[in-house]
């Protein structure tokens, strides 16, 4: 079964603590909402500590249009996928030796922050010493489960060329949507929750021999994935495209369809592989925020150590969109505690409404 190898990540340069983003926030919305200071509490509910942008917060205090948005965004995007993709091919922490540009077979490049054609992947092929006939397979609009999604789609790839080695390279940079002029709860909720992230990383097949290149004594491999959406769903999460840019739909109901509807799906897929949640040892959630996490908890029946790593990087980097998911992963991956045979479960959702299941198996 195909194996995840390694993680890498890039940081965006501009760190803003929570503090300053209430500052921020308060002195945009308090016009606009006359309960602006019991409003402003979900920024301190929500257990984020701080976050990285790719800009500066004096940029935010400013009108710009969606050109000069998006031109950032394909700038940054690939500026910060080669660190990412730099930083996954030679990450000795999980790497005996680095992973050599011509041995990638093919290249999932999932983003939904901003647009650009030829994809930011045919962008970054003029920076690295890719094969010119690497697969490209660009992925746009899955929001915070594309990183998920990454995964099954590469983890499908590896199964039919079990000799392969592929990328999963996620790019979200959610502070360039940013509508200054947008009043409305959900982007006051946004606004508190979103940021920027980029993370790659490297599945391979089965007839790979991941002795020669691999530091770790076991890896997460991926038994199974499952793809569920939920149908005339699709005001629940995602953009609303207008004349400015991209406008956040995020619904106040995602908790509480979560608590309902996500179980089953689990149960369906563990179900496949006589597997019961009890077995789960890992989970490596999307921390989509706290509420998020707290109905995955209340929905699976799972205590809070299981989603102490998806909640550390929800207070040290936000909610990045798909990006986030790899973020959780690698840190999963650096743990000397996980033993061979351990069941793990990784879960995203995105618009749609929909989910993103993988079952993991550490070998």
């Amino acid at each position: 079964m195909p194996r995840v190898v390694s993680v890498g990540e890039c940081v965006p340069p501009f760190e803003v603590s929570q503090e300053q983003t209430v500052e921020f926030a308060k002195e945009l919305f308090q016009d606009s909402f006359k309960e602006i200071s019991r409003l402003l509490q979900v920024f301190e509910k929500g257990q984020i500590q701080k976050r990285n942008f790719t800009t500066d917060l004096s940029w935010f205090k400013r009108d710009h249009s969606f050109e000069h948005k998006n031109i950032l965004y394909i700038e940054n995007a690939i500026n910060f996928g080669v660190q990412a993709i730099e930083q996954c091919l030679t990450n000795e922490l999980f790497l005996k030796k680095s992973i050599p540009y011509s041995e990638i077979d093919a290249l999932f490049f999932i983003s939904s922050t901003g647009i650009s054609t030829p994809s930011i992947d045919a962008r970054i092929m003029n920076k690295l010493p890719f094969s010119p006939h690497i697969k490209r397979i660009p992925i746009w609009g899955l929001g915070c489960a594309g990183g998920a999604s990454g995964l099954s789609r590469a983890y499908e790839y590896c199964k039919a060329f079990p000799d392969s080695k592929v990328l999963i390279l996620s790019v979200e940079l959610c502070s360039l949507t940013f509508q200054r002029n947008d009043r409305t709860k959900s982007n006051l909720i946004g606004t508190s929750l979103f940021a920027d992230g980029v993370a790659c990383a490297c599945v391979v097949g089965n007839s790979v021999n991941v002795a020669e290149i691999s530091q770790l004594s076991t890896l997460p491999t991926i038994i199974d994935t499952q793809s569920t959406i939920m149908k005339d769903s699709e005001d629940v999460m995602g953009w609303e495209v207008k004349n400015e840019g991209l406008y956040v739909v995020f619904s106040k109901d995602i908790p509480a369809i979560i608590s309902t509807w996500l179980r089953p799906n689990v149960i369906k897929l563990l179900s496949e592989h006589k597997v019961e949640i009890c077995q789960i040892n890992h989970f490596i959630a999307h921390p989509g925020g706290k509420k998020v996490l707290e109905a995955y908890e209340q929905s699976l029946g799972m205590e809070p150590e299981k989603t102490k790593i998806s909640f550390d990087v929800l207070r040290e980097h936000g909610n990045m969109s798909s990006a986030t998911l790899l973020y959780v992963l690698k840190r999963f991956m650096k743990l000397d505690s996980i033993k061979p045979g351990d069941y793990g479960l990784a879960a995203a959702l995105g618009p749609g409404f929909s989910s993103e299941l993988l079952l993991l198996k550490w070998e």
